[in-house]
């Protein structure tokens, strides 16, 4: 991967199994019969990015378009059926809107509670908490 490459998608594929009955899978997990009980349902095919670094990338698709898969993919929280994911830096995966954030603290408050949570040090938050909040569109709300 080269340096200036934060996120490397390459050939990415996620096939799911689906299966008619619950007994289906039992099966094929007991190597009863040697035939397929399921049908290969794929959320992504061979789909290969380059992110580069200070990139904004939007993914939009339909529903079941395999946009949550991709992003799940890349952030670690599934594994690819094929292909690979590369990623430079720290992926903080917020899969939901509003995940991860304490609706009962202020902006600046979560935003020192999630940094810690990450591993960033206090004086790196300190520093870009400016920035933090101008990106957020927060300046009226820090404290709110």
């Amino acid at each position: 991967m080269t340096e200036n490459i934060a996120i490397q998608v390459d050939h990415l594929s996620k096939m799911y199994k689906l299966y008619d009955k619950p007994t289906d899978r039992f099966k094929e997990a007991m190597g009863i019969k040697k035939k397929k009980y399921y049908k290969e349902h794929y959320a992504l095919r061979d789909v290969s990015m380059d992110v580069k670094q200070g990139e904004c990338v939007g993914i939009i698709g339909t529903n079941g378009s395999g946009k949550s898969t991709m992003l799940k993919i890349i952030a670690g929280v599934l594994k690819p059926t094929k292909g690979s994911v590369e990623t430079t830096g720290t992926i903080a995966p917020m899969i939901e809107l509003g995940a991860g954030f304490d609706h009962d603290l202020t902006a600046r408050e979560n935003i020192y509670l999630n940094g810690a949570l990450i591993g960033y040090p206090q004086e790196m938050l300190e520093e870009r908490f400016d920035d933090i909040i101008a990106f957020a569109g927060l300046e009226r709300f820090v404290d709110v």
